[in-house]
């Protein structure tokens, strides 16, 4: 066994990390996410800056969370397994299938690590396609910075794991592109999604993220993720149903 499971964990779920532009308007943006975030106030951190637009806003951070819950998952490939996670649950009452509306369109029963596959590559999908979140690859030559803000709340041997699965990954936001009517509602299914695997760790991989002492750094990226989406209204009350009591708490801080 593995530290964090780097010996064997599955390439296909656990994937580079994505990245914002520099350059850009998406860089700008994304400094002022890392500016925030090392302020320590993430109430702060999730708000939309002044004269902003509030599109953009949320394209960098959908690849920003996007990337928090990959390198999270991918901490316990090892253990989150067919074998041990049948199915994609949230505890008792909760249980995930997963359809695209593509390639599948009927709701199927699969394991929770398939279920992450799938979902992050639907999410990849997502970010690639330039009608949806507007891009133009190569527009720039991109040095990005392998850790970003998630480093400072993690251990050392968790960033060296981080530095070691992040790669450089040319994606320029157009500055100035337009962004799609259903631009949102894709935001909105990505997140609601993103939460289901949230969902999954605290009820199912709680006491191994504990055991790694990575409890915190869970935690943090949590906060920061119900914060964003409660600013937004990105997730409907019913779907935090899984985490409600935890959500209600971190909301009401």
């Amino acid at each position: 066994m593995s530290l964090f499971g780097l010996g064997n964990r599955n390439q296909k779920t656990f994937r580079p990390k994505k990245s914002a532009p520099s350059g850009s308007k998406g860089a700008q943006l994304q400094k002022h996410i890392d500016a925030t975030l090392g302020s320590g106030n993430l109430r702060e951190a999730v708000k939309l800056p002044p004269g902003e637009d509030i599109n953009e806003w949320l394209a960098v951070n959908t690849v920003d969370f996007f990337n928090q819950v990959n390198i999270l998952f991918g901490t316990l490939t090892e253990f989150c397994t067919p074998n041990n996670c049948p199915t994609m649950t949230a505890g008792p009452k909760y249980e995930y299938r997963w359809a695209d509306g593509v390639t599948i369109k009927k709701p199927i029963e699969v394991s929770a690590p398939k279920y992450v596959e799938y979902l992050m590559d639907w999410i990849e999908s997502q970010l690639d396609d330039e009608t949806i979140f507007p891009q133009k690859l190569g527009m720039f030559d991109i040095l990005i910075k392998l850790v970003g803000h998630l480093a400072e709340f993690s251990g050392p041997l968790f960033a060296n794991y981080m530095r070691r699965s992040c790669i450089l990954i040319n994606c320029c936001i157009a500055v100035g592109a337009p962004f799609p009517p259903n631009f949102r509602d894709v935001v909105k299914t990505i997140f609601k999604r993103l939460f289901r695997v949230y969902a999954h760790i605290y009820h199912s991989h709680f006491q191994k993220i504990v055991s790694l002492k990575e409890e915190a750094h869970l935690n943090t990226c949590f906060k920061h993720f119900v914060l964003f989406t409660w600013e937004f209204r990105l997730i409907d009350k019913a779907e935090l149903a899984p985490l409600e009591d935890l959500v209600e708490s971190i909301i009401q801080l």
